[in-house]
């Protein structure tokens, strides 16, 4: 994809046989140690969901707003949509990329779900005093501290979310799945590792994998505030970011999971997306973008083509 606007390549000189070789980095010996305590506390905490109906019927959904507390008694606010009509069979947690969102999805094809839009920790309706919500500063929030960087706190409101929707459906258990983009896609590869009450996931244009590689590819956003970060203190950036690095998380996710990687993407760079993908052991599909966080002619096509897949691949949900 040729541009001009961009001082550096978005592809990276990556054809896709080479993106499909990307490795992932050496991990810690701790990893699983560090990651299961943390999974193991969060199902420990009761997230008390409180709900207020703000639309009876917007585009054939009922519309709540909606809070659960998560952990270190942190407020999660989001939005709960439930179908205006019909039976709930299944229900998904959906995050949202760095940008926080301001409004659920109505478009997406699960009209027999309960679907779940919380807004991470500093992030959106989520928005805290005390971390910034701007993606530059809100990705190196306590990155000095293993136990206490955001993204933990962000990994763990996802299973509060999956908490949440079991304790008003409890009937769906076993029904259960997680869409995550761009940053909520990293921070669902990390969840999914661990989260043995989602039966099928989905990330597109997944971020936080393969820290190693992407801290030395010029790229767009957060990842760039890292990068300014990391060339100052590195030894201590990486000694963190190698517990949260995605691919090293894809390796432990055992549920199908259905990928959408790019091409070309200044924000999140392809190889570390596609590391994620690789590294998943168990059953997989792969989607293709010809390109992440940048418009292209054929990106509605491409959107309708993904919906279709999305539609197929959760459809076992229902059953």
């Amino acid at each position: 994809m040729a541009t001009t606007e961009y001082d550096f390549d978005p592809s990276y000189g990556y054809t896709l046989p080479q993106l499909l070789a990307v490795a992932t980095p050496k991990e810690p010996k701790d990893f699983d140690a560090f990651w299961q305590r943390r999974y193991q506390n969060a199902l420990t905490i009761k997230p008390n969901p409180q709900s207020k109906i703000i639309s009876n019927n917007e585009q054939g959904w009922r519309v709540f707003e909606i809070s659960y507390t998560s952990t270190d008694n942190v407020p999660i606010r989001g939005w709960l949509l439930l179908p205006s009509s019909g039976v709930i069979k299944r229900g998904f947690v959906i995050g949202h990329g760095y940008g926080g969102r301001d409004a659920p999805d109505f478009h997406l094809p699960f009209n027999d779900a309960a679907l779940l839009f919380p807004c991470f920790r500093g992030l959106g309706l989520s928005a805290a005093p005390t971390i910034s919500s701007d993606p530059h500063w809100h990705v190196l929030h306590d990155i000095h501290q293993t136990d206490r960087y955001i993204l933990s706190g962000c990994v763990e409101d996802v299973w509060l979310g999956v908490s949440v929707l079991l304790q008003l459906f409890p009937k769906l258990a076993g029904h259960l799945g997680y869409l995550g983009i761009s940053f909520s896609g990293g921070i669902g590869a990390l969840a999914l590792a661990w989260e043995r009450r989602i039966s099928r996931g989905h990330i597109n244009i997944p971020t936080f994998g393969h820290h190693p590689l992407r801290l030395r590819l010029p790229t767009r956003g957060s990842t760039h505030s890292l990068q300014q970060f990391y060339c100052t203190h590195k030894k201590q950036t990486l000694n963190v970011l190698r517990y949260y690095d995605a691919a090293l998380a894809a390796k432990r996710i055992t549920m199908p999971l259905h990928c959408a990687c790019a091409l070309f993407d200044p924000f999140v760079a392809p190889p570390a997306q596609f590391a994620i993908y690789n590294a998943l052991p168990a059953e997989k599909e792969l989607f293709v973008l010809n390109a992440g966080h940048h418009s292209y002619p054929e990106q509605e096509q491409q959107t309708q083509q993904l919906i279709a897949e999305l539609d197929a691949f959760f459809a076992p949900l229902s059953h």
